[in-house]
């Protein structure tokens, strides 16, 4: 063979092995750097990791273990949209055969898939986790507060069961599963679970506006007010306490405290436009309605309308009482203390129908009297008839059942007549129930009528 051919040959073989000793050398020399990127993570020293990451990238961006690394380096820096495309690409592309520890990527790219607000795609690696790693309860509780917060209860619930029976300690677990049992008015296991949140961590004040709720159902006011009160030192819970804390007390007629509590919740509003305030400025609106501070009443309504044109029947109420600033009457007979709103019937009724009263009380809708006509004239007239009178200042309409209640009372007292005065009118059926009946019925827009022609 010619000395040029074997040279050739020789530059052959030398080059193949040359190659081989080079791969051999880098797939070598890779652990040793992915071991000191590990020892640089834990040592805090996140630049020299980067670099070395980078490194190994620069020289085979299919290096998928230095791209999770990297990721991970992100991580610690806090770069999390760059670890969110280390990542990405890992998952797009990696194939977990052990050099990538797959559970921690998991979790990972979960919580970035959550950070960047795709829930979709973090529940696909929570659910991955429940199989990669079943015997972790926390897995098998995130999945379920995505279900939670998605509105899919019953498959929240189960979930939330399985985090249970892995971990029977997880606090979390049970206080959600009973705000969830709470929601679906299952008291009695709501109460289970909350109670055993709380006996596991009686420092998680959450845990007590959940139970505050329960005991509201329950129409247990004192001990709800007590529970609301732990959870108010929730700052992220405050206001919906206050908020709950206004209801117990609307519902235990204590207006004036209810009002405090509603005061109190618009006071620690983060924002003007949130549900939370809405429903403060609401339900304090409804207070002073009820108490017949009118004025008060549509200031908090013109905020809200401000805030949400459509939110419940707000746009009604300032309907409602537009013409308030225009109509003094009808002003002082929603507006008026008790005493002179006493007065203000007894004129009504005596310029409306001629009766004059014999006794009168205020009610918490408005006033009751007894009258009887007017015939001092007629000295010859028989004993006057008795009347009984009903003055709403409620801001609905009254009912049937009112007027039902109200007959029942002029058939066993013998009253020759009912007349109902309201400034909200009536429903159709308490119309048609009075029909035929000796019931008078004085809607907004007679009694105004009156009260402009008596000059009241």
């Amino acid at each position: 063979m010619d000395k040029p051919v074997i040279l050739v040959i020789c530059m052959v073989l030398i080059g193949i092995i040359v190659f081989i000793a080079a791969l051999l050398i880098k797939k070598l020399m890779a652990p040793q750097k992915i071991g000191n990127i590990k020892k640089l993570l834990k040592d805090g020293k996140y630049p020299q990791a980067e670099k070395i990451a980078k490194s190994m990238l620069a020289k085979n961006t299919r290096d998928y273990e230095a791209h999770y690394w990297l990721g991970k380096v992100y991580i610690a820096e806090k770069k999390t949209e760059q670890a969110y495309l280390e990542f990405k690409t890992v998952n797009d592309n990696a194939v977990f055969d052990g050099t990538i520890p797959e559970v921690d990527f998991r979790k990972n790219m979960a919580a970035l898939y959550m950070k960047y607000d795709d829930v979709k795609s973090a529940l696909q690696e929570y659910l991955l986790l429940t199989k990669r790693d079943p015997g972790n309860a926390e897995h098998f509780f995130n999945v379920a507060k995505i279900y939670d917060e998605n509105g899919e209860a019953n498959t929240a619930i189960g979930f939330y069961k399985k985090t249970i029976a892995i971990d029977k300690r997880h606090a979390k677990a049970h206080a959600a599963l009973g705000a969830l049992l709470l929601r679906a008015k299952n008291f009695p296991e709501a109460k289970q679970e909350i109670d055993t949140a709380i006996r596991m961590s009686p420092e998680t004040w959450s845990n007590y506006y959940y139970q505050g709720k329960l005991l509201k159902e329950l129409h247990e006011f004192p001990e709800a007010l007590k529970a609301f009160e732990k959870s108010q030192r929730d700052t992220e819970y405050r206001q919906k306490a206050l908020i709950e804390k206004g209801s117990c007390y609307m519902m235990a007629d204590q207006v004036d405290n209810a009002m405090q509590s509603y005061q109190g919740a618009i006071q620690y509003a983060k924002s003007e436009s949130s549900q939370e305030t809405l429903y403060a400025r609401y339900f304090l609106a409804a207070c002073y309605e009820k108490t017949h501070k009118i004025d008060k009443a549509i200031e908090q309504w013109v905020k809200i309308h401000k805030q949400a044109p459509g939110f419940r029947d707000v746009e009604e109420k300032l309907s409602e009482y537009k013409d308030l600033q225009n109509n003094d009457n009808m002003k002082e007979y929603l507006t008026a203390p008790t005493g002179p709103f006493m007065t203000l019937c007894e004129k009504t009724a005596l310029a409306a129908f001629e009766l004059e009263t014999k006794s009168a009380e205020a009610t918490p809708y408005g006033c009751k009297m007894l009258a009887s006509e007017n015939k001092k004239d007629n000295w010859m007239a028989m004993r006057p008839h008795v009347f009984r009178l009903d003055f709403y200042r409620n801001a609905e309409p009254v009912e049937d059942h009112v007027i039902h209640k109200l007959a029942d009372t002029l058939k066993a007292e013998n009253y020759y007549k009912e007349i109902v005065f309201s400034s909200s009118g009536f429903t159709k059926t308490a119309e048609r129930f009075a029909e035929g009946r000796p019931i008078v019925l004085v809607g907004k827009e007679q009694l105004e009528l009156i009260m402009s022609k008596a000059g009241i």
